[in-house]
């Protein structure tokens, strides 16, 4: 067999395999420097103290307790306040009071006789049978008419009872512990509070009013007394009260206008 001549054909290489480019894709390295994604909710947590900080400024903080009563007699107080102006609220408190000297005289009672002491506020046909029901299930509860127990509790499991009984909210429990004589770190969420928060971005446009308790309680630092949380309730509440009204609400005198979504277009 004839050998080929040096520096003759050579024999043809066999094709390299193609690599597979899926499997042997290498790893990106780790960027340096790159910036952190954005956190929607420290955000929100900023923008909440800085409206703190502004209306604690325009209403003067810190803000006087409008009352000192028991938790039990807050607790009926909170129940004639709903929906009902403040002022025909306590005249309605007031003369139930005159009325009736215990609480427990109230759950005896003839219902028309307390509805007719409440008479004033919006829909005592309805706030007086459930008044002496609720003041029932505490003496059914407890055995007597006081709820200064709560203060031992802690403001998660004193609103967790509270909202135990018939028809009792988060508005209702965190009023009891904040604005009663037991003065606990609890954030109330009244509708005017409700609406400011809306329209500054604090919370959605669907959020009802339970559930932004608990959204616009976790915007404030967790270490803040009743008084601290008490101010911010005030200052969203009057805000909603003396600026940011249902209607026409008046942006040009807002101390909040330049950080709100909503200014000049909340109708």
């Amino acid at each position: 067999m004839a050998q080929l001549p040096l520096g003759g054909p050579a024999a043809p290489l066999a094709p390299s395999p193609v690599p597979d480019r899926r499997r042997a894709r290498p790893r990106e390295p780790a960027r340096t420097g790159a910036k952190p994604s954005a956190d929607p909710d420290a955000a929100l947590r900023a923008k909440a103290l800085l409206v703190h900080k502004r209306l604690c400024a325009e209403y003067h903080c810190p803000i006087g307790y409008f009352h000192d009563l028991d938790p039990v007699s807050e607790l009926v107080s909170s129940l004639l306040s709903h929906r009902t102006r403040n002022a025909d609220s306590g005249a309605a408190f007031k003369r139930l009071r005159e009325r009736f000297s215990t609480w427990e005289e109230v759950i005896e009672a003839p219902t028309a006789e307390v509805e007719e002491a409440i008479r004033g506020v919006r829909w005592p046909e309805l706030k007086a049978p459930r008044i002496q029901e609720i003041l029932a299930q505490v003496l059914a509860r407890v055995g007597d008419l006081e709820l200064d127990f709560l203060a031992e509790m802690g403001v998660d499991r004193a609103r967790a009872w509270l909202e135990e009984l018939s028809g009792i909210g988060p508005k209702t429990s965190a009023a009891v512990l904040s604005f009663s004589r037991l003065r606990m770190p609890a954030l109330p969420v009244d509708s005017h509070h409700h609406r400011v928060a809306q329209r500054l971005g604090l919370i959605g446009a669907k959020v009802a009013v339970g559930p932004s308790h608990a959204i616009l309680r976790a915007q404030l630092p967790a270490d803040w007394d009743a008084q601290t949380l008490y101010d911010n309730h005030e200052i969203l509440m009057l805000h909603g009260q003396r600026v940011c009204h249902h209607r026409a609400p008046r942006c040009g005198a807002c101390a909040v206008a330049d950080i709100c979504p909503s200014a000049g277009s909340a109708g």
